[in-house]
């Protein structure tokens, strides 16, 4: 079988989300079926890092596809005409974008329609293509897979999509994740957190993901505890503007807020591991990757309570709603001061974890593969 993959969004030391995704998946459904022959299309120079397997062929393509008009000209044009040379059996997309200019069967990941609930937080050309497309995309599929029950149902109910077309594939984590020793931890505290025990936040910066209501949630924890605990903030800053950067400016303890920008998955490790608590209280997601990670680190997690956080963290994290600054204040403060509460949440994260591997990620994507082929 010939498998056309997109893979524009393997880029070395830029993964986020979707990449992971991405790469992980394909690195063991290559590897584990040398019988079939894949086809990764890049729209720009690749790593050689990613071709993981003798079975799999690059191909560059252009535009760079990181904007709606040059997302049309990549799906509607490049991808068409690559696919029409390659002639391959399927077309798998793991970031969720189809070609509505083939007849060649697809398969889209489509990992959430934050963008259908939340337009105010998108620039109004992503938001008009996205809603534009994305609907057409879901029905132009073979099949679709998406990363939770959430996703799934949320698709069903849009798109009117079958739900016996939808294949829930969940996000795994990245072997770095691992715990620490006590000892580890206190150096990685010295190191950015000026010793200190510390809450994380870890996302690019961006409105969907709440940040300005965590921050007023932990000035509020650091005024009522008098705690020297402090708040690291990892992920890339670009976001940090309107609401966000008024709320940082506007804090009693901004001092005691450290932000370190991206980085490798080694060294996120180890800040998780490290950590008092997670605290991913975003306003909707369609999986929540830094979860599992946390419950592989093993680190208590607080997290929302809607969209498909409760799916991810069980009864393994402390559910607040998002929208209320109050709620995440008493979250931090309650794991600051009950530490066998919080060590009954990290147990219950190791039972939790078992769910969420990159392994199962790829045989599930792989099953969805081979139903839809044998549904042709």
């Amino acid at each position: 079988m010939k498998i056309a993959v997109n893979t524009r969004l393997l880029l070395k030391n830029k993964l986020e989300g979707i990449g992971w995704f991405t790469c992980e998946s394909l690195k063991r459904i290559t590897q584990a079926h040398p019988e079939h022959t894949f086809y990764f299309i890049f729209d720009r120079p690749f790593d050689n890092s990613f071709i993981f397997s003798d079975n799999i062929v690059p191909i560059i393509t252009f535009p760079q596809a990181r904007h709606p008009y040059l997302w049309y000209i990549y799906f509607e044009y490049s991808i068409p005409y690559v696919l029409n040379k390659i002639k391959p059996d399927i077309f798998l997309s793991p970031d969720g974008w189809l070609s509505l200019k083939t007849t060649i069967p697809q398969i889209p990941v489509i990992h959430d329609l934050n963008f259908e609930h939340q337009p105010e937080f998108l620039k109004p050309i992503v938001y008009k293509y996205f809603t534009k497309y994305f609907p057409q995309f879901a029905r132009k599929s073979l099949r679709i897979a998406t990363v939770s029950e959430f996703s799934k149902q949320d698709i069903h109910e849009l798109y009117q999509i079958p739900l016996d077309h939808i294949d829930v594939v969940y996000n795994g984590s990245h072997a770095d994740f691992v715990p620490l020793s006590i000892d580890e931890q206190i150096k990685v505290r010295v190191k950015y957190a000026g010793g200190c025990e510390y809450f994380l936040f870890v996302s690019a910066i961006h409105k969907r993901k709440n940040l300005s209501n965590i921050l007023r949630a932990f000035d509020a924890f650091k005024t009522e505890t008098g705690s020297d605990i402090k708040f690291v903030v990892v992920g890339t800053q670009a976001g940090m503007q309107g609401d966000i950067q008024t709320v940082y400016n506007q804090m009693k303890f901004k001092d005691e807020v450290y932000f370190l920008g991206h980085l490798s998955s080694k060294v996120l490790s180890e800040v998780t591991a490290s950590a008092l608590a997670l605290v991913y209280t975003s306003l909707f997601e369609g999986f929540g990757i830094p979860i599992v990670e946390a419950f592989n680190a093993e680190t208590a997690v607080i997290t929302s309570n809607v969209t498909s956080m409760p799916e991810v963290a069980g009864d393994a994290a402390l559910l607040v709603n998002p929208l209320e600054v109050n709620e995440i204040k008493e979250a931090m403060a309650k794991l600051a001061a009950d530490e066998i509460f919080r060590q009954s949440l990290i147990d219950k994260g190791r039972i939790q974890r078992s769910k969420f591997s990159w392994q199962q990620t790829a045989d599930k994507l792989w099953n969805c593969v081979e139903t839809a082929m044998q549904n042709l």
